[in-house]
């Protein structure tokens, strides 16, 4: 499982418009705030509905949560599942809040 931390994540989401940032946190958690852009699924529903939510295998995910823990178990189910291109956020929203990502509140 691969970890990245943000300044490879701006790099990746960058280079690669398709690239995904996903929220794997809480309902709560996500509408009390989340990364601009960022689409979310969380760690409980994960294994449920990922096929539905990212159909291709192969696309660049890159998931984050609360401190950078629940996204590296997220990450490692992804892959175990068949997704290739599965990274986790070194630090999660708390690194995304510190550097100054943009963020956005509600569903």
């Amino acid at each position: 499982m691969n970890e990245v931390d943000l300044n490879q994540t701006r790099q990746r989401l960058a280079n690669n418009p398709d690239a995904i940032l996903m929220d794997v946190r809480e309902d709560k958690e996500w509408v009390s705030g989340h990364a601009a852009g960022a689409v979310h699924l969380g760690k409980g529903i994960l294994e449920r509905d990922i096929e539905l939510a990212l159909p291709e295998k192969g696309a660049e995910v890159i998931m984050y949560c609360g401190g950078g823990f629940r996204s590296v178990l997220t990450a490692e189910v992804a892959q175990r599942m068949g997704y290739t291109n599965v990274h986790s956020l070194i630090g999660g929203h708390k690194a995304l809040v510190n550097a100054g990502w943009d963020m956005e509140n509600g569903e």
